[in-house]
Formats: C-alpha cells, structure tokens, sequence
C-alpha cells in the first residue's frame, strides 16, 4: 500500500513536470505580440508556480504545511487555466496545444483538489 502511495507521488510530479515543460514551448512558441508576451510571463509564472508549489510540499513540516502548498499550487492551476482560455478565445497560440494543455491541466487540478479534501478530512 506504501509502495502504491509512493509510485502515484513520483508519477504525479512526473506528470505535472512534463505538462510544465510542454507549456513552456508552447509559450515560447507564441506570436512576440504584446498580449502574448504579457500573458505569456503570467502563464509562465503560473504554470511552474504548479510545479514548484508540489515539490515544496514534498518536504513540508507539518500536514497543514503540506495542505497549504497543495493549495498554493491548486490556485496556480486555476489561474494557468485563465490564461490558457483567454489565449485560446482571443486566437493566439496553437488551438490543439491550447486544448491538450487545458486538458491535462484539469486533471491536475482534479487530483490536487481530491488530495486536498482528503487530507483535510484526516486532520
């Protein structure tokens, strides 16, 4: 069972790291407009905010430490999705990376959201 626990641990951040790398090229990727490159930097912030936010949980001191970065990441997940609509309703960016970005991303958040209910319900 703590196998099981540690393997989705390790593949989750596996998981969030690789749709952090593909959203950097896609920000690269995007027109050098100054709506893009504005966006682009909140994106970018908010993107790896996800990221770092579950690896700092990782070495959290306490449960409520724990829940707090998992929180903190949850919100820069909501916010990355702002972006990531407004890029795609405004047509800059590739549609197809838009939306498989704005896919994979909700299924981050929906298991960042059940993590944290869960936890909150041990406590």
């Amino acid at each position: 069972m703590e196998n099981d626990k540690v393997k989705f641990k390790n593949d989750f951040k596996v998981r969030i790291y690789s749709w952090v790398i593909r959203l950097i090229k896609f920000i690269d990727g995007l027109p050098k407009d100054s709506t893009c490159l504005i966006m682009g930097k909140h994106l970018l912030r908010s993107g790896t905010s996800v990221l770092a936010n579950f690896v700092e949980a990782q070495s959290a001191s306490s449960t409520k430490d724990f829940i707090n970065f998992f929180t903190h990441s949850l919100k820069s997940a909501n916010e990355s999705k702002v972006w990531l609509a407004l890029l795609r309703d405004v047509g800059k960016g590739n549609s197809e990376e838009l939306k498989f970005l704005l896919k994979k991303l909700t299924g981050i958040s929906n298991i960042l959201t059940n993590s944290i209910l869960t936890l909150k319900k041990k406590r």
